[in-house]
């Protein structure tokens, strides 16, 4: 709130703001609550201090410890009665628990305070503690007074750090922040009853002794923890110090109704606080920590509840030791059930085919005794009858002993992928049909029968089985197209393909590798049985059963050559095509084997 100020005004309104402070709660506490060795009960001064510390720039902290020594002097001497040399001995001793407060906090580098985290809170503490310590060390050798002094010291300087500066930091960065102007006035009206309510309870609890009611504020406190957070902890437990403290040291309430010295009074009430800062503190800001968490909690559910909607994937979890399953939403959506619908284990497996439910059943079975991750596709059957492919990815829970608990998976709707993938593979299957078939016959083509052919030989050279090639060609094809015109070649093409197919065996193929010409791979033919074969084919393209008056006649000769060692595909081909042109030179339509 200073940064815009110039170096000098900013300095001078720490200066101001530390001096009045400073003496203002100096002089109202050592007036108002005096207690034994002339210290006070609770000493707010050092909590105040503090709190400016974390408040102002690095560069305002020196001018104000000139202020905070100035203020303290002057309260000690006017208001407390000490002399000079005194007073500033309690005024360095303060100086240096605040240093060493200031030190402790800054520790792994600095940072604003935060109470909201229970680290953080601890952290605040521990230094409030080491810093009172420190005081009451230095004060004790500064006076040459004792251990009563170094005790009473310590505990209302920790009372003042731990009481004070949690509420005037909160409050501080709160008006900083603009959060208060943010709070609705219903929840200030809200924050206002809360602390009437804590004043007049404590009000109540220390007027009295005749009933020892000391948890009734902390009653109190605990709601304004709950409901305000840590500046709802903090400001209770100093409208608690500010009426406990009054009262017990006029005599009231049933802490100075104990049978002891006033000061085992100031003692014990130090304590009551103290305990109940502690708990405020650490309850506010576990409750800050869970309301984040929860909050944090409810965004990735929401987040995880779209995700799963928008990819299809649900989950779900099987207790093993009281055999149930919950699903999430979108596991329902997968099953085609409505969100909250009662299914149990077997209703889950059930739901899949006979033949993809047994062998789910095992999957789940091995991971469970296995401990091993798993995977498995299925077929489900939604209850309206739909059949919708599902993919689960799962693995198993296991306690601390290693016993198996339960099954945490996911199921995710594939029914479009796999629709996707069946037909993809139908179009590569077309595609590839195509890319291996002529066109004009539908027989295969060139580049798929030599293939077949190389397979063949393979298995040949291999000696599973024997093998033949047959080469042939129709007998004067170009008079078909000089004398009947193309469309009639191609007819008499397609007849001599259809009539060779017709008479070949299932283990044998024909292809035709270009024109007129065609190739048969006859498997597991000796010699003898391939021309048998070859002559077959030769008959059935002489025949003139079924053809048209005005359709060519044609024949075809034919080169055999069988497998005989051969190194390659190209010299088993020439032995046929030469027994191919023997045979036409021969006088055509028939069989040439070679030799």
């Amino acid at each position: 709130m200073t940064r815009s100020l110039p170096p000098h005004i900013e300095a001078a309104f720490w200066l101001l703001l530390t001096a009045v402070g400073y003496f203002l709660l100096a002089s109202l506490s050592l007036y108002a609550t005096k207690g034994a060795d002339n210290i006070a009960a609770i000493w707010p001064p050092s909590g105040y201090f503090l709190a400016l510390l974390l408040l102002m720039p690095a560069r305002a902290q020196i001018t104000a410890f000139i202020g905070m020594a100035m203020a303290s002097i002057a309260a000690n001497m006017l208001v407390g009665g000490s002399s000079l040399l005194l007073s500033a001995g309690f005024t360095v001793a303060n100086a240096c628990e605040a240093v060493i407060a200031l030190g402790v906090l800054r520790i792994g580098g600095p940072g604003d305070l935060s109470f909201m985290v229970p680290r953080a809170v601890a952290k605040f503490c521990a230094a409030a503690i080491i810093g009172s310590l420190t005081g009451g060390v230095f004060a004790a050798l500064l006076t040459g007074s004792g251990l009563n002094f170094f005790l009473s010291w310590t505990t209302t300087v920790a009372l003042g750090m731990l009481i004070v500066a949690p509420m005037i930091v909160i409050f501080a960065r709160m008006i900083a922040s603009g959060a208060l102007q943010n709070v609705p006035m219903r929840m200030k009206l809200e924050s206002g009853a809360i602390m009437l309510g804590v004043a007049l309870m404590t009000g109540a609890t220390f007027s009295q002794s005749l009933f020892p009611g000391t948890f009734v504020p902390c009653l109190a406190v605990i709601l304004a923890a709950f409901r305000l957070g840590p500046f709802g902890a903090a400001a209770s437990v100093l409208v608690v110090t500010i009426v406990a403290s009054l009262m017990t040291v006029h005599g009231y309430g049933p802490i100075a109704a104990i049978d002891a010295q006033p000061k085992v009074h100031v003692y014990f009430l130090q304590f009551y606080l103290l305990a109940l800062l502690f708990t405020a503190l650490t309850l506010a800001a576990l409750t800050v920590m869970h309301r984040r968490l929860a909050k944090r909690l409810e965004q990735s559910n929401r987040l995880l509840l779209q995700a799963e909607a928008a990819a299809l994937v649900g989950h779900w979890r099987v207790d093993l030791l009281n055999w149930t399953i919950q699903w999430s939403d979108q596991a329902y959506r997968v099953h085609g059930l409505e969100p909250g619908t009662p299914v149990d284990v077997e209703y889950s497996v059930d739901r899949y085919v006979d033949e993809d439910g047994q062998e789910v059943r095992r999957i789940i079975e091995d991971a469970v005794r296995t401990g091993e991750p798993f995977q498995y596709q299925g077929r489900i059957r939604r209850p309206d009858g739909v059949i919708r492919h599902v993919k689960s990815h799962g693995s198993v829970e296991f306690s601390r002993r290693g016993r198996a608990i339960a099954i945490f998976g996911t199921v995710q709707d594939v029914t479009e992928v796999v629709e996707n993938a069946r037909v993809l593979e139908a179009a590569r299957s077309a595609a590839e049909r195509i890319a291996n078939t002529d066109m004009l016959t539908g027989l295969p083509n060139r580049r798929h029968t030599l293939a077949e052919l190389e397979a063949a030989l393979i298995e040949a050279r291999d000696g599973e089985g024997a093998l033949a090639v047959a080469i042939f060609d129709i007998d004067h094809f170009k008079r078909v197209n000089d004398n009947y015109g193309h469309a009639a070649g191609d007819a008499v093409i397609r007849r001599v393909a259809h009539r060779a197919r017709g008479v070949l065996r299932d283990v044998d193929l024909i292809g035709r590798v270009g024109g007129e010409e065609f190739v048969g791979i006859l498997r597991g033919s000796s010699a003898q049985a391939a021309e048998i074969v070859a002559d077959r084919v030769r008959k059935a393209v002489e025949s003139e059963a079924g053809l048209a008056n005005d359709a060519p006649r044609v024949t075809i000769s034919v080169g055999l050559a069988r497998f005989d060692g051969d190194s390659d595909i190209e010299e088993l081909m020439h032995r046929a095509d030469q027994a191919l042109y023997r045979a036409k030179r021969e006088g055509r339509n028939r069989v040439g084997m070679a030799a």
